[in-house]
């Protein structure tokens, strides 16, 4: 990756679309807002902060910087859903992280390899099936693989069947890709989560009534400290784990297929030391984190970089900016695993931090693992547009992904 200037901008109004030049543009405009604003007050009244010390300082404090930002923006008229770990609070928050946590174990999602394995195989045998007589396939790698693989693997977790798991794809999709603040996209987003609850809630109920051999059972029967958790509880968990388990393992894959692909000499290198994609991985994740931005809502004033936030105002924490800082990570903009300083945010920090993340790492590193074991040539296809999510999904990836891959 070549190094981005910063610019002497205008007025700061909005930060630019990713659009077609992959980013490069808001990179350029989130190095001189570290550099000139590092916390900047938009034009609708919101915070923005981009330094990497400012937005570690925040996710590390949880009684200064609330994450529901539902009840503290309504001034307590609107509660954030039952269980929605990402917008809860301690103690409360706590409570329910360990119970999750009880039956979402680093030994469980170990356990998922070969089902992760066999899943990835699957997908891979219907891409291949399309081969030229050259052994050439040319797909899509977000339609044709990223999104099915966590989709498949999370909702075999929770014990969805098999003949529904198209549902969860649609209403992850969705949830992505529908403009919200136009009425039809309010519309559609109201009717997709009422749908997905309903499904969820009539699963839980089942659970209740007769034990089944999967997380959603777990989850329905784990107590810490003679406490449980309640119907929207698990609703609210299984949902969280849907969408952003589905939206994290499908961006970085993507965005770990587009780096070896602008990256010449990775390629070789990961194929003839798989020992690598480990710290490669860590590296995309920093330059590329599937999430652009995290929000908090100062509880009382506060001075940030100098500048005085009011409380109960919206603070956004810009992922990209913090991972791309230069008073933290040497040459930032050029990509280099195994970097000494792995400070990277990708996942948040603090009591936030992505209870996901070694699930997202996994299946990213088994996907790539087998798609270097079967082709000997994988390159994106430049006949074919890249199409990147808008700033508005607030995901630094890619909606559409073209391919062209030689079997090995």
């Amino acid at each position: 990756m070549t190094a981005v200037p910063a610019p002497p901008g205008p007025e700061v109004s909005a930060p630019p679309e990713v659009g077609l030049d992959g980013g490069a543009t808001l990179l350029a405009w989130l190095r001189r807002m570290r550099d000139e604003q590092p916390v900047w007050r938009d034009p609708a009244g919101r915070y923005h902060v981009f330094r990497h010390e400012d937005v570690q300082r925040i996710t590390a404090d949880p009684a200064a910087f609330s994450s529901d930002s539902v009840s503290r923006l309504s001034g307590g008229e609107q509660q954030p859903p039952g269980g929605t770990l990402l917008l809860l609070d301690p103690p409360r928050h706590g409570k329910l992280r360990r119970l999750v946590s009880k039956v979402f174990t680093a030994k469980m999602i170990n356990e998922l390899a070969p089902r992760i394995t066999e899943v990835a195989n699957e997908l891979l045998d219907g891409i291949d099936a399309t081969a030229d007589g050259d052994g050439v396939v040319r797909f899509d790698l977000v339609e044709a693989f990223a999104n099915p693989l966590p989709v498949i693997v999370i909702s075999s977790m929770l014990g969805v069947p098999p003949s529904d798991r198209h549902l969860f794809q649609v209403w992850a999709d969705n949830l992505l890709t529908v403009n919200w603040e136009t009425p039809e996209g309010a519309e559609i987003l109201g009717t997709t989560v009422q749908e997905l609850g309903d499904y969820l809630r009539q699963h839980v109920a089942e659970r209740r009534a007769r034990e089944h051999d999967d997380l959603m059972s777990l989850l329905v029967r784990a107590e810490v400290d003679g406490e449980s958790l309640d119907d929207e509880d698990v609703v609210s968990f299984a949902a969280l784990l849907l969408l952003a388990g589905h939206v994290t393992t499908a961006v970085l894959l993507g965005n770990m297929l587009l780096t070896l692909d602008q990256e010449a000499d990775l390629l070789p290198d990961l194929r003839a030391d798989r020992t690598k994609i480990s710290a490669f991985t860590e590296e995309v994740l920093r330059c590329r984190p599937p999430f652009l931005k995290i929000e908090r809502v100062p509880t009382a004033p506060v001075v940030i970089a100098g500048e005085k936030v009011p409380e109960d105002t919206m603070v956004y924490l810009w992922l990209l900016s913090a991972n791309r800082d230069e008073r933290v990570f040497l040459e930032p903009d050029r990509f280099v695993p195994g970097r000494p300083n792995a400070k990277q945010l990708a996942f948040g920090h603090g009591i936030h931090y992505c209870l996901g993340a070694p699930l997202a790492r996994m299946e990213g590193q088994i996907a790539l693992n087998l798609m270097l074991d079967r082709y000997a040539d994988i390159r994106v296809d430049r006949d074919s547009a890249l199409s990147y999510f808008d700033n508005r999904v607030n995901v630094f990836g890619l909606r559409q992904l073209p391919l062209v891959v030689r079997r090995a």
